[in-house]
């Protein structure tokens, strides 16, 4: 029997709601900042974007410190740093519903250009973020500058690669999931979770509080507006579908997906259009950068079909696909047939000169065994071959022009030719693809093996996973140029970083070149 906290603890977590008090005036003074958790921007429109704040006095509690009523929240934006010219102003309700978060829509902006935004509630005031809006739709800017990012455990390492990131010349991050870690995992730790696994909402709110305390992340949100995509670590480990990791039943999983995803978006600055619905949410789109680029935002997560051949207590694992047959079903989807089939009618509309593809995995085969004989690990896109080469296929007959596909996953730098058929070499190359290192987790196999899979699988160009880091990239002058980052340790909480090796796609010749 689930006492009556458990109750409404699951009754949020499926977006029910009880009834609660009306907004109350603003209290003339908070106990601590209520703006400890940051400031954020994201999903840049030509007249707009969306601004995010979450009121939480005291993060280390589920409800932030704050009584269970709405509080005003004022907000304004900027044309200069200084808020001499105020380009939009208004007044939004933090309620508790939504952990006292606030998304506000902004709209009516001009296009291509940098505003600045804050926060006040009572007596507080926010630090000031920085957002730039898109180019109109039928604009050809000369480039875009923006890094790509994934996979921040907060106990394998301090998040310092975001300190270069903020000095970079960007227009916009991409982070590609693995946000927070819901597990202690790996070794050598430099600080610890301060909660357990998370299962309810409260657990998880917490969860993204500690993370969303750190000063470096913080920075990145502040300098630039963010596009964002999930993986597994939000909810639970290799998570599919209603399928957890651990065998729990599939009714109970989606409790605490629901719970998951309810706090997903309470923490990053998403469009109203995204807001989750139970264990439900809508997180794949496309965002336009004028006629210059569009990203193709993915979910792998919530619509998969469950890994084949697990290993006995249920886990994904890596397997022989000639002993596996359940891997070759045409049935077996990655998207889910939904999202296919927008994604193809996206490709199929797109006027795009440059077509990145933002998802969480390395898209290119992998065979993990030397020598004859091939294994494939089931919860990456190697367990999902049929699903891979229909996503491929559409690229191939929409002609889409210059397709890249960015991903992460794996803590690695991976750069790779992508064909229809990775197994003969006569397939021609159809598109390039960059796969970030991770901001702190460890790397997925040592160096040496890296050099091994290399040297077995000729359509990847590169793969180093020493280093911890982010992708640098540029559209513009007819190339896709990409800087792999590395940081010389993630050890400490301030570390040097370095170019380990740029690449370029040149304008209608698929495939990444050494630069």
């Amino acid at each position: 029997m689930l006492d009556r906290r458990e109750f409404l603890s699951a009754l949020a977590a499926l977006g029910a709601t009880a009834a609660t008090p009306g907004a109350s005036q603003t209290k003339s003074r908070f106990a601590s900042d209520p703006f400890s958790l940051g400031v954020a921007s994201g999903y840049p429109r030509p007249d707009g974007a969306v601004i995010w704040t979450r009121l939480a006095p005291d993060p280390s509690r589920g409800d932030g410190g704050l009584d269970p009523t709405a509080i005003p929240v004022h907000w304004e934006v900027a044309r200069d740093d200084r808020f001499a010219s105020i380009a939009a102003s208004g007044t939004a309700q933090a309620v508790a519903e939504w952990a006292h978060s606030v998304h506000v829509e902004l709209n009516g902006l001009e296009p291509e250009r940098w505003y600045w935004y804050r926060f006040f509630s009572g007596d507080a005031a926010s630090q000031t973020g920085r957002l730039r809006t898109a180019p109109r739709l039928d604009a050809l800017p000369s480039r875009l500058r923006f890094a790509f990012a994934s996979c921040q455990h907060w106990e394998q390492g301090y998040f310092s690669a975001y300190r270069p990131m903020v000095a970079d010349d960007l227009d916009l991050v991409v982070f590609l999931g693995d946000y927070i870690y819901e597990s202690s995992r790996a070794r050598d730790h430099v600080r610890r979770h301060s909660n357990p696994e998370p299962y309810t909402l409260d657990a998880y709110r917490m969860r993204y509080a500690q993370y969303k305390g750190d000063a470096d992340l913080q920075a990145a949100h502040r300098a630039f507006p963010w596009i964002v995509t999930w993986d597994d670590h939000e909810v639970d480990n290799d998570y599919a579908n209603d399928r957890a990791e651990d065998g729990m039943p599939p009714e109970q999983f989606l409790l605490r997906r629901a719970a998951a995803y309810k706090a997903y978006y309470e923490h990053l600055p998403l469009p109203a259009s995204m807001r989750p619905s139970g264990p439900d949410m809508r997180i794949y789109t496309t965002v336009p950068w004028g006629r210059l680029a569009n990203f193709y935002l993915l979910d792998e997560r919530q619509y998969r079909s469950h890994q084949v051949c697990p290993t006995p207590t249920g886990r994904s694992s890596v397997v022989d696909p000639d002993k596996c047959i359940e891997i070759s079903d045409p049935q077996r989807t990655m998207l889910g047939a939904a999202q296919e089939a927008w994604l193809d009618r996206e490709f199929s509309n797109s006027r795009a000169a440059w077509n990145v593809v933002a998802q969480q995995l390395l898209m290119a085969q992998m065979d993990r065994k030397p020598g004859n004989g091939r294994r494939f690990w089931t919860d990456g896109w190697d367990g999902y071959p049929v699903a891979r080469r229909r996503l491929l296929e559409s690229i191939a007959t929409r002609k889409l022009a210059n397709p890249v596909v960015i991903g992460g996953d794996i803590h690695m730098h991976w750069v790779s030719d992508l064909k229809v058929d990775f197994d003969d070499p006569r397939s021609p190359v159809i598109a390039s693809e960059f796969v970030c290192t991770s901001i702190s987790s460890q790397a997925a196999f040592a160096q040496n093996d890296a050099e091994e899979v290399l040297r077995e699988n000729p359509h990847l160009k590169y793969g180093r996973g020493d280093q911890r880091g982010y992708v640098r990239a540029e559209i513009g002058g007819g190339r896709f140029s990409a800087e792999l980052i590395g940081m010389e340790t993630v050890k400490v909480p301030v570390s040097e970083s370095s170019v380990l090796a740029r690449f370029v796609v040149e304008d209608g010749k698929p495939g990444p070149q050494r630069a």
